[in-house]
């Protein structure tokens, strides 16, 4: 069987198909809609990476500016702007867009080649981009920057219907597909991306010599030959099939099993599937924060050794949470499984989200489970948010994972819907030819009730999967890397049109499996309790220490609204822990009291915030994890 007759037994529902009304996201994505992306256009504006390639077109004089990564920047906002388009239509931004890629086409060398760094002065090219073309793939990012262009072509193409960008795109793609092969030169990017945007194009066009390339430079990984292996920190070390302990780079890692298991299902690769369930394994069991956070060293942004996750060094970049949300949302539209989803839902809340001011533009680099207010964790400044990076990957990523939140909502398979994250929204799903209206309402995160109006077309027998999140049945994860104190997850409620009903449980899903023949009410009540977590044993800087969540939400306690120093800050097995809605702080948040122990013994009231809020009232202490006061 050719491997264009493939794909992932469910699929997401577009979010051209899927309209969110929601509290707590909505106002985040029309931030990332009017401020984000303008922001980060106007920063590249600003910091010559839109100039560069009018240098490389021979329009402007100069040097190239910057590293020789960041023409990436710019592909990644435009992509951004693409998932704006599809939200609502704004002439003025398509207009910019429009003339961007006028400029990033004249950009083009003849043969399709495209990076400005080389373009401009190939006699003088920045330092680490190699001599000529293709020689020095383990750092230059020659491969990485076109595969954000081919992924943010793709979205321009779907939102806008206009091919301009696309063509370049693919002429720069048949260019490098001319280049490498098995026949031809074999090497590897340093840094992976180009593969998830060859996959794209192979999904746009159908063209199967896309998919191909993307394999070969994935199959080449771990094989000498006739190169040296760019090593572990690119994951360069084995043959990916063979590797069974994520190590590296995090953001080049969650990028690579993002595109393995694109392979996995697109070529119906059992080798590939084994080799991303292996990995994922040794991720959730060993090396993630409780946050959902990848990537524990500042040394190479990499992933420590197993149970290695510290809390003030920890380094857990945003763009790595981002890489995280993709690949777990891959997995589970290859398994249906919901665990990937429940990894999913607690980087986006946590470790992602914490990576983004409140205003839109200004920005965490690195998200550290603790904080003295001093220590300069962030690339170019100190502990507070950032207006902008010198390598500013994690403002242009969240520029394109915001505007895109509604894909992640509803999939479907066969005569099944998914409702994978609690949002307000509505949707139209086709099934088997039957048009079905989903309405969702909810408070979540703050409330416990989630009610979803059903109303098909027609009448039609179907599966309606409710996830029920880890937090619901006394897991926080499926593995046993963190632990729930409290024995007891609370009730779960679950009615139809008012009547409560017996439903099937498997793989993270409540199926309820009937005839929906008219407008119906499906209403899951979810147990929102305070709930203390513990770390395994195995992790040294956790032992003895306990954290706060609540539902999908880590808490943390900040200087800002604690009297006593919160890095001294212990909590009891047993003391009374409270909530309160605060609907004008921090956006809006539910915030955790109680009585906790100073530094000398004392006793010490706190206040804990989401994690994903703080740092936004000056440079201060954060703590998430306490000292445990067992009782």
């Amino acid at each position: 069987m050719s491997e264009e007759r493939h794909d992932y037994p469910i699929r997401a529902i577009p979010a051209t198909l899927v309209s969110i009304q929601d509290d707590f996201w909505q106002p985040r994505i029309e931030t990332a809609v009017d401020v984000t992306i303008p922001y980060n256009f106007q920063k590249c504006e600003e910091t010559g990476r839109i100039d560069n390639f009018d240098k490389a077109a021979g329009v402007m004089p100069g040097a190239h500016e910057g590293r020789f990564y960041n023409d990436s920047d710019v592909f990644k906002v435009i992509e951004g702007g693409a998932y704006a388009l599809q939200l609502r239509p704004d002439p003025e931004l398509e207009a910019y867009i429009d003339g961007l890629i006028e400029k990033i086409a004249a950009s083009q060398e003849d043969d399709g080649y495209l990076y400005t760094a080389r373009t401009i002065d190939p006699a003088n090219v920045p330092e680490g981009c190699g001599p000529d073309r293709w020689s020095n793939l383990c750092v230059n990012h020659e491969l990485y920057n076109v595969g954000h262009m081919y992924e943010s072509a793709v979205a321009y193409f779907e939102a806008t219907g206009k091919s301009r960008y696309l063509d370049v795109a693919l002429k720069n793609a048949n260019l490098i597909d001319s280049v490498f092969g098995t026949d031809k030169v074999r090497a590897v990017p340093g840094h992976q991306e180009i593969e998830i945007g060859l996959i794209r194009l192979f999904r746009l066009t159908g063209d199967g010599k896309y998919l191909r390339l993307a394999k070969f430079f994935l199959n080449e990984r771990g094989h000498a030959n006739r190169r040296e292996l760019c090593g572990a920190y690119c994951q360069d070390h084995l043959p990916v099939t063979e590797q069974d302990e994520v190590m590296g780079h995090a953001v080049r890692a969650g990028y690579m099993y993002s595109a393995m298991t694109d392979v996995a299902a697109l070529n119906d690769d059992p080798a590939y599937s084994r080799a991303v369930l292996v990995l994922w394994d040794n991720v959730v069991g060993k090396k993630l924060a409780l946050t959902g956070g990848i990537g524990a060293r500042h040394e190479g942004e990499a992933f420590g050794n197993n149970y290695e996750l510290p809390n003030l060094t920890a380094y857990n970049e945003t763009c790595a949470a981002q890489a995280n949300i993709y690949w777990n949302h891959r997995l589970f539209l290859l398994t249906g499984h919901g665990k990937y989803i429940d990894i999913l839902e607690r980087t986006l809340y946590n470790g992602f989200l914490a990576g983004v001011g409140l205003d839109g533009k200004s920005f965490f680099y690195v998200n550290p489970l603790s904080s003295d207010g001093q220590y300069r964790f962030n690339r170019d400044d100190n502990m507070t948010r950032q207006p902008w990076f010198n390598t500013s990957c994690c403002p242009t990523n969240i520029a394109r994972l915001l505007p895109a939140l509604s894909q992640y909502i509803y999939a479907r398979r066969d005569r099944a819907i998914f409702v994978n994250l609690f949002i307000a929204s509505e949707a139209r799903i086709l099934l088997d030819g039957n048009d079905i209206a989903l309405r969702q309402e909810s408070d979540y995160p703050w409330d416990s009730r989630i009610r979803i109006y059903v109303e098909p077309a027609q009448a039609t027998n179907f599966a309606l999967k409710l996830r029920l999140p880890g937090f619901a049945r006394q897991r926080p994860l499926l593995s046993d890397l963190y632990r729930y104190l409290e024995d007891d997850a609370g009730q779960i409620g679950l009615t139809v049109d008012g009547r409560a009903v017996e439903a099937d449980f498997a793989d993270g899903y409540i199926t309820i499996t009937r005839l929906w023949d008219s407008p119906t009410v499906v209403e899951l009540d979810l147990p929102l309790r305070i709930r203390r977590v513990l770390a395994h044993p195995a992790v040294d800087e956790l032992r003895d220490k306990v954290a706060l969540e609540r539902g999908p939400i880590v808490y943390a306690v900040e200087a800002a609204d604690n009297r006593h120093d919160v890095l001294e800050l212990g909590l009891g097995d047993s003391s009374a822990l409270t909530t309160k809605h605060q609907s004008e702080l921090l956006g809006g948040i539910t915030s955790i009291h109680g009585m906790g122990i100073d530094g000398a013994g004392n006793p010490a009231e706190f206040i804990a915030i989401p994690y994903y809020a703080w740092g936004h009232r000056g440079a201060g202490k954060m703590n998430v994890w306490l000292r445990r006061q067992q009782t």
